[in-house]
């Protein structure tokens, strides 16, 4: 199948590349970068100068980018997406996008008789690279069955959850449940560091609580609990981006977000510094700071030798 992919970002030019090695299909491409491209080239894709002409080379679309201003601009631009699709075509945006704005969208390209789904990704850029991913799809469910061997080719966990909108709300459930709970975590850190304890030990202790066997902690040894935050795994403007989506949604439905608010104020504060390229988790040195606890800089070789050990 001719596939057309913009993005080729992180996420998008290892997603983009699972479609041609596992399910060998061909590729038309495009980014606000064209050197992005250049591996996705030379094996084989073809360059598109715009969204537009990407969807008129191909059956099926996909885009990932970096959050809604820029999925309204790649859709519904003058050469986006929509001046280019023929009619029944269809258009998977794999971004982490506000529901709202894709159902409007949905709404544009049904008018047109063009399909869009939202189907956001997890799993980080690791998953994006072996095909482990968890993609949320909403929208025509007929639509997601027809595509779901191509599906099938990004993630090992594909999974419709419901209408237009579901798969961008489940996944701002996700993401936001994981900054609350990084903003609890940095919280509770600092006050054991701070009453005593040696972070070593006390990392290693409570990683083997009845919290801790669930593994939350692991998740901090390559930034938090090393004091390294570049190169990002996933850039902290981007979980900014994240959060004050959920935060909105709520807002919209009057759905009380107070923790999320925590969580979203040290984002932002994180912003105001000039960390928004940092990696996510800078946002927990915040109550280190506050507490007067100097930045946790523990072995890295020492935490993945625990970590083996279980």
């Amino acid at each position: 199948m001719k596939i057309g992919f913009i993005g080729l970002g992180t996420m998008g030019g290892r997603m983009a590349a699972n479609l041609r090695k596992k399910g060998g299909h061909e590729l038309v491409v495009n980014d606000i970068r064209k050197e992005t491209a250049e591996p996705h080239l030379a094996a084989g894709a073809t360059w598109a100068d715009s969204p537009a002409q990407v969807a008129e080379a191909t059956e099926l679309v996909f885009t990932s980018l970096p959050g809604p201003p820029e999925v309204r601009a790649v859709a519904l631009d003058d050469n986006g997406i929509l001046a280019g699709l023929r009619k029944g075509g269809v258009y998977f945006d794999l971004s982490t996008n506000s529901p709202t704005l894709i159902r409007q969208l949905h709404a544009t390209f049904a008018a047109q008789g063009a399909h869009l789904l939202d189907a956001p990704v997890s799993g980080g850029p690791a998953g994006a690279q072996s095909g482990k991913l968890a993609l949320w799809v909403g929208g025509d469910e007929a639509i997601f069955n027809q595509y779901k061997q191509v599906l099938d080719c990004i993630g090992d966990q594909v999974m419709y959850v419901g209408p237009i909108g579901a798969g961008a709300i489940t996944k701002l459930v996700h993401n936001c449940t994981g900054y609350a709970i990084q903003t609890a975590v940095a919280e509770v850190f600092a006050l054991g560091v701070k009453a005593g304890v040696d972070p070593l030990a006390l990392w290693k202790a409570v990683r083997q609580g009845a919290v801790g066997r669930a593994r939350p902690y692991d998740r901090y040894v390559d930034q938090f609990l090393v004091n390294s935050y570049e190169p990002p795994s996933f850039a902290l403007r981007l979980a900014h981006k994240d959060v004050t989506l959920a935060t909105e949604l709520g807002r919209e439905l009057n759905v009380p977000m107070r923790v999320a608010g925590i969580a979203l104020s040290d984002l932002a504060e994180a912003m105001n510094r000039g960390w928004g390229g940092r990696d996510s988790k800078a946002a927990m040195a915040l109550e280190l700071e506050r507490s007067g606890v100097d930045p946790i800089e523990l072995s890295l070789e020492e935490l993945r030798k625990i970590l083996a050990e279980g």
